[in-house]
């Protein structure tokens, strides 16, 4: 089972997330700062990382985690609001693989996270 952590600052944004992860197999985290985030990812890192671009901290999670033994192989997607090209190459620059826009629903999870659940 793959694992991922959704790092978002919305209780709300994390819950609805987890559940509909969950439910395409996922073994999903949370965390709701940047140093609970990075915490958590020295106890176990996740294959999948979602990280909110508005939650302060957000790019030294992504620094944090590709600097880990291992951080390098876990697929961070940035996640924005807007096309917003500065803060995507602030991301890009600072480690994430891909970006995500806000507000996501099942729809859009499934149809960037299913490869990945299918292929675990």
């Amino acid at each position: 089972m793959q694992r991922m952590m959704i790092a978002d600052g919305s209780d709300i944004v994390r819950k609805v997330g987890k559940r509909i992860l969950s439910e395409l197999g996922f073994l999903v985290a949370e965390a709701g700062s940047a140093p609970e985030a990075i915490s958590a990812c020295r106890t176990q890192l996740p294959n999948l990382l979602i990280v909110d671009a508005a939650m302060e901290g957000a790019l030294e999670v992504i620094t944090a985690v590709r600097a880990m033994p291992e951080g390098k192989n876990v697929r961070i997607f940035y996640c924005v609001i807007e096309a917003d090209l500065k803060k995507m190459m602030a991301g890009k620059r600072a480690g994430a693989s891909d970006f995500l826009l806000k507000p996501f629903d099942r729809k859009i999870l499934t149809a960037v996270f299913g490869g990945f659940a299918a292929a675990a």
